[in-house]
């Protein structure tokens, strides 16, 4: 297949198109830029997320040193939901119940998960997996997640991303796991497995690997510089993770999220997120992985927007992911 030619690629796990077009990667920008955020302070007594300052539900944190994680004063879902259902085809709806958490990654506010010392990251990973443990007893599903940089909505610039955790599936959960459970059955093995090892072998989409974790801007790729994180031995939880693969999963994290910050020299907005089996997934099938959708496509300044095509027909991209992994790799350190 051309490398300059337009064509469609499939993705596997979301059962979703994609329309590559490289041969429109050089066309004249004259759209929004975006401005280049300043430098933080290690402390913000206007921050309600630094260590003994009020927050906006009224609550003050205490002087925490290390992670700290609290309940969402503004949750998007509720415990005490009355339970109801309509049953319409054309107005089908039902109640969920849920939980919001919010994870401070550091009380310092000025430091990113790049930023961190591994030591720092392992305690990170270590609250993600304790986290969804403890909240998988009394939900279906946990959401891990991280916006960063006011470029992905982003209202607080201190360090920290959220737990979401329902009674129900999210519809991309559904997908995924649908899409995973029927590969299984196909072939014996989990798909991201065996895409992992394969995309190993070709190593032309591979950012960072190890022993353990493979960091790939994945063929189907829709953001400009996304990756798709995954575990090189089966794992269906961030709570089955091991102590080599937590040690090495602060190593990936370290590498990939640095050479982000550096492909244009500025704090690289990204929304991210962790998606593992839920309680009534076939683990066998299910593959841990995390997602990293960063916007910007030229330079610091220029974003991809989904709009037009993208909202109406299937999503495009205009650089190929086998050329931003070979971008990310030259910047890694």
């Amino acid at each position: 297949m051309s490398d300059n030619q337009p064509h469609r690629r499939y993705n596997p796990l979301s059962d979703r198109w994609v329309l590559v077009s490289p041969q429109r990667d050089q066309r004249p920008w004259q759209g929004q830029v975006e401005a280049t955020p300043d430098k933080e302070p290690s402390y913000s007594s206007d921050c309600y997320l630094c260590p003994g300052n009020e927050r906006a539900g009224g609550q003050h944190n205490p002087n925490y040193t290390d992670v700290f994680v609290f309940d969402n004063d503004f949750p998007a879902l509720l415990d005490d939901t009355e339970a109801t259902e309509s049953n319409d085809t054309l107005f089908k709806a039902r109640s969920v119940k849920g939980r919001c958490r919010v994870i401070c990654y550091s009380p310092r506010h000025d430091l990113t998960l790049a930023s961190m010392s591994e030591q720092q990251l392992h305690a990170v990973i270590r609250t993600w997996a304790q986290e969804t443990a403890k909240l998988s007893e009394d939900y279906e599903h946990v959401q891990i997640f991280e916006n960063r940089g006011a470029t992905m909505g982003c209202s607080n610039a201190h360090p920290h991303g959220q737990i979401w955790a329902l009674n129900d599936l999210p519809s991309e959960i559904i997908v995924e796991g649908r899409q995973q459970s029927h590969y299984y059955e196909k072939h014996g093995s989990p798909m991201l497995l065996d895409y992992a090892r394969r995309e190993l072998d070709r190593a032309v989409r591979v950012v960072c690997s190890d022993d353990h974790w493979i960091a790939v801007v994945p063929w189907w790729a829709t953001w400009p510089y996304e990756i798709l994180l995954l575990p090189l031995q089966p794992v269906a939880t961030l709570p089955e993770l091991g102590t080599g693969q937590r040690n090495s999963l602060a190593e990936i994290l370290k590498r990939l999220l640095s050479a982000y910050d550096q492909l244009f020299s500025v704090p690289f907005p990204y929304s991210m997120g962790w998606h593992g089996a839920p309680n009534s997934g076939n683990k066998n099938s299910w593959q841990l992985h995390a997602h990293f959708f960063p916007p910007l496509l030229r330079s610091a300044t220029v974003r991809k927007h989904m709009v037009g095509f993208e909202m109406l027909g299937e999503s495009q991209r205009d650089l190929t992911p086998e050329r931003a992994a070979e971008h990310l790799r030259k910047v890694m350190s």
